[in-house]
């Protein structure tokens, strides 16, 4: 799966970590004198693109030092993942400009490198502009109001590695830092929102392109007042993505979504946490601790991200609204590498493409994750 288009048995070249061509076998010969990797009965798709991710493996991207993303990026790998955007969560402002600093140094590292891991892409920040009302577990002490120069410092400490930004869009200020961080070729995305429709209007107009784990953290939709979730659900020019783990969202309600926002517009996440991968116990998400007891993480009662991985989230989707695993596939690879603005390199089958492929079962299980043409 390309994932656009479906080729039947393919013969895909890579060379120096990219794709060189894609055919199917019988029109073209497999040229002589190179290795081969063969995959029989298999499924070949591009690496899944996980853009909302705050740790896994015991580990938080935002942990003092980045030694710990080593392990993050295995597990990733585990589970299909070639790409991923670490996702910080509000904290103080002087911890945030320490961790993107971080971030940002292991981003442009991994730029130049191959190796079996995922790949950072760039930085999500999920906070601190966000709602009050619909913060979830962020601390409220340190939510702030849109402020086009906090967030110029944010950038800075980033060294420019941020992709994507969620913004509550009817704070005071938040029209003026979206058309700021949209003038970057930032993608804005709405969330954490008690936004009435208007609000949520007005930050389409001024350029938001996207929402975060719809339905969660934010103003549920009314009949009379549809408030943000009839823009998110109901305007094509707004991609938006899920946490389709059955628990932060019902399954059917998922696939309503998924009709809402069909298969060009829905976009899968994880929002994992460091738990992921370890099992019961208290774990580490920013500054605070979850409690993890199966798959429900909570503080005080209330969901903190998951523990789903990807691969699942597509195996999800393909039993919550019985897709077929072509279209659950994209939900994770070209959908959010366009998100990321990444869709030149990343997210499809193609020559001159970053050779990311996930090898699956026909049932959507990994069977092998290769990144950037390097195969375990």
């Amino acid at each position: 799966f390309t994932p656009l288009e479906r080729v039947v048995d393919p013969v895909l070249i890579v060379d120096d970590g990219r794709i060189v061509s894609l055919t199917p076998r019988s029109h073209a010969p497999i040229p002589a004198g190179i290795p081969i990797v063969d995959f029989p009965g298999a499924v070949l798709a591009p690496g899944f693109v996980d853009i909302h991710i705050h740790g896994g493996a015991g580990h938080d991207v935002m942990q003092a030092d980045d030694s710990g993303l080593d392990a993050v990026e295995a597990q990733l790998v585990r589970h299909g993942v070639t790409s991923y955007c670490p996702t910080t969560v509000t904290a103080p402002v002087d911890l945030t400009l320490s961790a993107l600093d971080r971030l940002s140094r292991r981003i442009e590292r991994a730029s130049s490198r191959r190796e079996l891991r995922a790949q950072p892409l760039g930085v999500h920040l999920e906070g601190p502009f966000i709602s009050h009302a619909k913060r979830g577990v962020h601390p409220p002490a340190e939510l702030r109001a849109p402020s086009v120069p906090l967030f110029e410092r944010l950038l800075q400490a980033a060294h420019g590695q941020v992709t994507l930004i969620t913004i509550a869009p009817e704070l005071p200020g938040a029209a003026e830092m979206i058309a700021a961080a949209a003038q970057r070729n930032l993608c804005v995305s709405l969330g954490h929102s008690d936004a009435a429709l208007e609000d949520a209007q007005k930050a389409v107009a001024a350029g938001a392109r996207h929402a975060t784990h719809t339905f969660n953290a934010m103003r549920a939709l009314d009949h009379r007042e549809p408030g943000i979730l009839g823009v998110v659900l109901g305007d094509d020019r707004l991609t938006a993505d899920i946490i389709a783990d059955g628990i932060h969202v019902h399954p059917a309600t998922v696939a309503l979504f998924l009709k809402a926002k069909g298969p060009a517009g829905a976009v899968l996440i994880t929002d994992a946490i460091s738990a992921t991968g370890c099992g019961d116990g208290r774990f580490r998400l920013g500054g605070f601790e979850v409690t993890v007891n199966g798959e429900r993480c909570e503080l005080d009662g209330r969901l903190a991200g998951s523990v789903l991985t990807l691969d699942r989230a597509v195996r999800n989707v393909m039993h919550f609204a019985r897709w077929e695993l072509q279209e659950a596939v994209r939900l994770a690879t070209l959908n959010p590498a366009r998100v990321a603005g990444v869709s030149d390199r990343k997210g499809s089958l193609s020559a001159g493409m970053d050779a990311d492929i996930v090898v699956l079962t026909p049932r959507g299980e990994v069977v092998q994750t290769i990144c950037r043409g390097v195969i375990p």
